[in-house]
């Protein structure tokens, strides 16, 4: 309903909205007070007044609530608890509160959803506000895991209209396994972004699973570094963990670090509402099969699925990383929360390493009373000299995922002991019942499996070299033992088998590929050189690299032979690579007599070119590579922060200045106060110099050259204007 009201003379209308709706004797006040007797003054408040009230932010508009950026948001979360790793954490709301992360979060689960990155910019206001209304549901406590019909916000592309469903769809929506929620993934990324940083500061540096930069490679160089001197090795399998959610030992494990009641009851939450996963009843009736299936044609902003080289290689998966688990609707948060509940079993152990480790000065390595001493040769840490029968006792651990590996330098009887301790801590801990067959110790001679590579040791004569006092260079001859990481050719021909692309184990046969039956050859080619390329990345560190992905090429080379004599009727193999030669190169059929050659086709581009397949031969696989594992290592981004902690500390710059003047240097401030010194004294002559040139412009233009070329021999600039700004700062602070 509107109102008028005059002022000088004419009528204005005046809707309810733009009075203070909380303040009614307000408006009213303000209202009245406009009459011709004020002559305008009245009126002329009245505006002012509103014009305070247009001011004041919204608290329900979303725009007003992203002062921020997300990232810049994170990134303060990570510096923070990179800073203080030790803090007990009590008010995670004001996180939970930051519409920023909603806002990031809801980008992150829209590229997942659409394959690709949607820009803050292009997120439309109704996606803000159901975000709004999602993250006070949240914060309110009326947000529910699960949901199947009640929806805050759904996603980009998700235009089923629940109201004209009908009541068949709606039970088996209701009733049947269903994929996770939109609603339900944002808010598990956005306790995903507020947990993970709080964690990885605590984290030991001694797992590697389900970790940012920490993948199977860091494993097996850490590996490669580390446990060359270890006779008996302890392996084993957790797994069983991640299969079953505790909810009681997930609470209790989070309550150690985080205080806050309502993250704490979200992810308890989560954790007990139970999954619908039940099936389709068997009396409804089955749709048919048609005998021809027409492909299908993906939409606009619907996601790509993986390429077949891509599903190939994830067949290739080793048991330790092929297992993630899954608890609730937790969903990206599982892995993060086992990781947390293992953590305790992490920080155990390397108690235990301290405990245990006994050096012995007739050892050849780890003979200090300081156990992170480095071992030998560092350019060659796999290498390790004979000693003598008294052993140095010392223990190393590693973990990926559910799968942990313990390396014992000294007797059996240790490594024994040790193992009975890990079952009665795992016992008592989270009420996993171990055996000892479950926990073999083998010797290194025997071979240990680890991410399907081998370990295993070889006595080696090499020739040392080094320089002696004097630098005279002796060369002699030595023995010791090799540490040796091979690709297991047994479990890669066990997971062909696998993806049918062989039968048989001792001597494999090569099968068709049939998925590949009606692509074009230059495109099936082209798949399988992915696949080959990224087998030779995933074989990078093993000592038989040559060997394997020889090995692998080998199998893809015949399993696309047969495929080709079978679609083109070619009978053999051996006429496949007649003609289209060794690595498949040239094309299979030619319209003889009816269209140029292959090549002329190629050359007006009306075909595509066919790319042979790679690494037929054992001289094109790369080398191994034997880049040394520096001791203490860290991802980049871990180095990144601690590098920039380190510079935020006002004792990190004194100390550097303390260096400086030890070592009779200067700081870049004394400096340029030296040359500011230097200018007020040799002012004079450049003034000199501008009375016999008879030219007052030249005075300024001396000044200029001189303190231009004396700050370009200490910072190599030209800028005449960032120079002349430092001298003007030096020279104001008194200096």
């Amino acid at each position: 309903m509107h109102r008028h009201f005059a002022a000088f003379g004419r009528r204005f209308l005046i809707s309810p909205t733009l009075c203070p709706t909380n303040d009614t004797f307000l408006s009213c006040k303000l209202i009245n007070s406009l009459c011709p007797r004020n002559k305008g003054v009245s009126y002329f408040r009245f505006l002012s007044v509103m014009a305070l009230q247009r001011q004041l932010p919204d608290p329900d508009d979303p725009s007003t609530l992203m002062k921020e950026d997300g990232v810049a948001v994170c990134s303060s979360m990570w510096i923070e608890n990179f800073r203080e790793p030790d803090k007990t954490l009590t008010n995670l709301t004001d996180y939970l509160r930051r519409f920023e992360l909603w806002v990031l979060a809801y980008q992150k689960v829209c590229a997942d959803e659409m394959g690709s990155f949607m820009p803050r910019s292009a997120v439309q206001k109704s996606a803000l506000e159901d975000l709004l209304a999602l993250r006070n549901a949240v914060l309110d406590g009326r947000f529910k895991w699960g949901a199947r019909l009640e929806f805050f916000i759904r996603a980009p592309k998700d235009k089923t209209d629940l109201d004209t469903l009908s009541k068949r769809k709606i039970r088996a929506l209701l009733t049947t396994t269903q994929p996770a929620a939109f609603q339900d993934r944002v808010v598990q990324e956005v306790l995903f972004m507020i947990l993970e940083p709080i964690y990885e500061a605590r984290f030991s540096q001694k797992s590697f699973g389900f970790r940012p930069g920490r993948t199977a490679h860091t494993v097996l160089r850490v590996i490669r570094r580390n446990f060359a001197g270890y006779l008996w090795y302890i392996k084993g399998d957790l797994s069983t963990i991640l299969d079953g959610v505790k909810v009681g030992l997930v609470i209790n494990a989070l309550i150690r670090d985080v205080r806050d009641k309502k993250v704490i009851d979200l992810i308890k939450t989560a954790l007990v509402t139970p999954v619908i996963t039940s099936r389709v009843d068997d009396g409804e009736k089955k749709k048919k099969k048609r005998k021809y299936q027409k492909k299908k044609v993906l939409a606009e902003d619907e996601p790509k699925p993986d390429p077949y080289w891509l599903q190939t290689f994830f067949g290739f998966a080793p048991e330790e990383a092929e297992k993630v688990p899954s608890w609730g609707h937790c969903g990206i948060l599982s892995p993060l929360l086992a990781n947390i509940c293992l953590d305790e079993l992490d920080h155990w152990i390397e108690d235990k390493i301290k405990e245990f480790y006994r050096p012995s000065k007739s050892d050849v390595i780890w003979n200090s009373q300081d156990g992170e001493v480095e071992q030998g040769n560092t350019s060659w840490p796999e290498f390790v000299p004979t000693s003598g029968p008294d052993k140095t006792r010392k223990m190393d651990y590693i973990r990926y995922g559910g799968h942990i590996l313990i390396g014992v330098r000294g007797p059996r009887a240790d490594a024994a002991t040790l193992r009975k301790q890990l079952i009665e801590f795992c016992d008592q801990k989270y009420l996993l019942k171990l055996d000892n067959d479950g926990l073999p110790i083998e010797h290194i001679t025997k071979g240990i499996m680890f991410l399907d590579h081998v370990l295993c040791r070889r006595v080696v004569y090499p020739t040392l070299r080094y320089t002696a006092t004097g630098g005279k260079i002796i060369s002699e001859k030595g023995v010791g033992t090799l540490l040796s990481v091979t690709a297991s050719l047994k479990q890669c021909i066990k997971q062909f088998r696998k993806l049918d692309f062989l039968k048989g184990d001792r001597d494999p046969d090569p099968q068709p590929c049939f998925r590949m039956f009606h692509a074009t050859q230059s495109h099936t080619n082209a798949q399988m050189n992915k696949f080959l390329a990224t087998m030779v990345e995933w074989y990078r560190y093993a000592d038989n690299r040559k060997k394997v992905v020889n090995f692998c090429s080998y199998i893809i080379r015949g399993s696309l032979a047969k495929l080709y004599a079978a679609k083109y009727k070619l009978r053999s193999r051996a006429k496949v690579y007649k003609i289209g030669s060794r690595n498949l190169s040239r094309p299979l059929k030619e319209k003889k007599g009816q269209s140029p050659e292959y090549h002329n086709l190629l050359r007006m581009g009306l075909v595509d070119s066919i790319e042979g397949l790679q690494y037929t031969r054992m001289s094109l696989v790369p080398e191994t590579d034997y880049t040394p594992f520096p001791s203490g290592w860290r991802p980049d981004h871990e180095k990144v922060l601690l590098e920039y902690i380190r510079l935020e500390d006002p004792m990190t710059v004194e100390a550097q200045r303390s260096c400086l003047r030890e070592e009779g240097l200067i700081s870049p401030q004394e400096y340029i106060s030296m040359l500011v010194w230097n200018y007020k004294r040799n002012s004079n002559i450049v003034d000199q110099l501008a009375v016999v040139e008879n030219g007052g412009n030249n005075v300024l233009r001396g000044k200029e050259m001189l303190l231009s070329s004396s700050l370009e021999s200490f910072c190599g600039r030209t800028t005449d204007d960032e120079e002349n700004k430092g001298v003007q700062a030096a020279s104001i602070s008194g200096r």
